[in-house]
């Protein structure tokens, strides 16, 4: 008798993706370039909030949704599941070397938490950050920088990260429910790069949540092939949103030192 090779398993999907968790119009907005692999297009479909009670932000999440502002927005790229929502255990959070290495580098600023307040000094910062650090050539003004990180339909926390003259180096800006703590983005001095700042400020705020008794971090989504969002597969151990709407543990090839997810994920 032969034995049969067995088979992964069968993961159900959601078309175009998983349906948001109350009932709500979405519009589907048009197509452009994807901005994490080349030679794709991106397309997502979207409503705008207002306000919004945390839990039910931490809902849309485990459907897949992310926010920009107050646009509650979800990919249905065209034959493509490569942007996964991925998540950390809280509890089980255990840094790596260099993780550890950049968290040590934040001891000598002082950092505060507070409520989210948009400043000159800020918005110098981030212009800074996304001149030198994503080589953007067109300057985003005042008004679009409060919209896209300041306008926020649920509860939201500032971590300022400033040296001991007083200079602030870098600014995180997280969403907070009992149940995750959500990194929105993080800007900081391109200067300051050797710091390791983004990597020390997302363990800051795994702390953060720790602290809190908040059971999960969620860094948004990861695009498996995309050289940019290898390091959020480094925050172990991790987990992606399938298509089912099930959380699963990254995978790691011990061999190539690579992260994937759970078979079947990232097919369309």
């Amino acid at each position: 008798m032969t034995a049969t090779p067995a088979q992964p398993p069968h993961v159900a999907s959601a078309y175009p993706a998983l349906p948001p968790p109350v009932r709500i119009s979405l519009v589907t907005l048009g197509e452009h370039p994807c901005s994490y692999l080349p030679g794709r297009v991106s397309q997502s479909r979207a409503c705008w909030a207002d306000e919004m009670p945390p839990s039910l932000y931490h809902r849309f999440m485990d459907a897949g949704f992310r926010r920009s502002g107050k646009l509650l927005y979800q990919p249905v790229c065209r034959g493509c599941r490569a942007c996964v929502p991925i998540r950390v255990p809280v509890g089980s959070f255990r840094p790596s070397k260099a993780q550890r290495r950049a968290r040590r580098r934040l001891e000598d600023l002082d950092v505060t938490v507070a409520q989210p307040a948009p400043t000159d000094e800020k918005y110098d910062l981030y212009r800074r950050y996304v001149t030198g650090r994503h080589r953007r050539s067109e300057e985003e003004d005042r008004e679009s920088f409060e919209r896209f990180l300041y306008d926020s339909p649920v509860d939201t926390l500032e971590f300022s990260y400033r040296d001991r003259s007083g200079r602030l180096l870098a600014v995180g800006l997280c969403d907070v429910s009992a149940a995750s703590l959500s990194s929105v983005y993080f800007y900081f001095d391109p200067a300051e790069g050797r710091r390791g700042l983004g990597t020390g400020g997302a363990v800051y705020e795994i702390e953060t949540a720790a602290k809190l008794g908040i059971p999960y971090y969620y860094l948004g989504y990861w695009v498996d092939g995309c050289g940019a969002m290898v390091y959020k597969a480094d925050f172990r151990p991790a987990e992606v949103l399938g298509p089912d709407g099930a959380w699963r543990p990254v995978e790691r090839n011990a061999g190539a030192g690579e992260a994937s997810a759970a078979p079947g994920l990232n097919h369309p």
